[in-house]
């Protein structure tokens, strides 16, 4: 994927919020990084500067909104103006972790509507297209009026588990909001899907109910969007053991990994928690025997690539692995 006379015409950018993921990119590329700054003035006010002109160019800003997730947005957003004033041709926001994507409905009386909120500042900034992964509801497009691009990590995911070579799989979601992505990510199998009946008294609370379908006897994968304090996961590989499952891994693209996840996941039933990189996971973190974190660069520098010659990415969205 060398850079050559086709791909001259952009640049690349790396936000605070996953430089190594950047770089990773940036080296599929074979294309360095565009030149920028960002500081913080005393009162904790951020500040970008970019180092290069952009002016009539491609620009791909490689910026999570994940921990801490306030400085990131804002990173962001002021990246986005400072480019948009510079008069930057495309300016492309590839956010492999869309924060506060958990709000994106009204549950209770006079709670806010946080992804909207968030997509409107993002929008408002002065990006022309969104390249994201994994959105926690597929309706948060839909709060954007600007192009949004949904990547999935389930092919990545299954193309690891494809090469376990395991038999006699279920593959399990973990709530009744993943069965939609349970049932792509079983079709990669030609298995049958298991669904974790919880209840979630209070927000990084939950409680396994029932589990609804055959897991005696098999080997459980089961397959969400982010594991933030790995309550429910965890509580769910434990039941799956309990209940006559012969073992229980795990996968999901976001690992958030907050307070005692760490911890829970060491200690639970699950023989491994598949994660993939697209936030920053602490050394001390990827430490633990249980934790296998893959890579997403290959399919963003891909994206990447697509979009600025104009290509269709919809192959990325949905492939399936031979």
């Amino acid at each position: 994927m060398g850079s050559n006379g086709a791909f001259a015409g952009y640049k690349i950018f790396a936000g605070n919020g996953n430089p190594a993921l950047a770089q990773e990119i940036s080296e599929i590329l074979d294309k360095p990084l565009g030149k920028s700054k960002s500081t913080k003035f005393a009162d904790g006010e951020v500040f970008v500067s970019l180092g290069e002109s952009v002016r009539g160019m491609d620009c791909y800003i490689i910026q999570p909104t994940c921990r801490p997730v306030n400085d990131n947005l804002m990173d962001l957003c002021i990246m986005v103006d400072a480019m948009h004033r510079a008069s930057a041709g495309r300016i492309n926001a590839i956010i492999p972790y869309f924060g506060y994507a958990r709000q994106d409905r009204i549950s209770k009386p006079r709670e806010p509507l946080t992804a909207k909120l968030v997509a409107d500042m993002i929008s408002v900034s002065g990006v022309d297209r969104i390249i994201t992964m994994d959105l926690h509801a597929a309706q948060i497009q839909g709060y954007f009026n600007i192009p949004v691009d949904n990547l999935y990590g389930m092919p990545i995911l299954a193309d690891y588990f494809k090469q376990k070579d395991l038999d006699n799989i279920v593959i399990v979601s973990p709530d009744h909001g993943s069965v939609a992505r349970a049932r792509k990510f079983a079709e990669n199998f030609d298995a049958p899907i298991a669904i974790i009946d919880k209840r979630r008294p209070k927000a990084n609370v939950s409680e396994v109910m029932n589990i609804i379908g055959d897991i005696e006897g098999k080997n459980c994968i089961m397959i969400d969007d982010m594991v933030d304090t790995a309550g429910t996961i965890t509580n769910a590989a434990n039941a799956l053991m309990e209940r006559g499952a012969k073992s229980v891994h795990a996968a999901a693209t976001h690992g958030v990994l907050s307070g005692p996840a760490i911890e829970r996941i060491h200690n639970s039933a699950m023989e491994e928690m598949v994660l993939l990189n697209t936030m920053p996971i602490a050394a001390e973190k990827r430490e633990e025997e249980k934790i296998k974190v893959l890579s997403v660069a290959p399919m963003l520098a891909e994206a990447i690539i697509r979009t600025h010659t104009n290509r269709p990415i919809t192959s990325l969205y949905d492939r399936t692995v031979e």
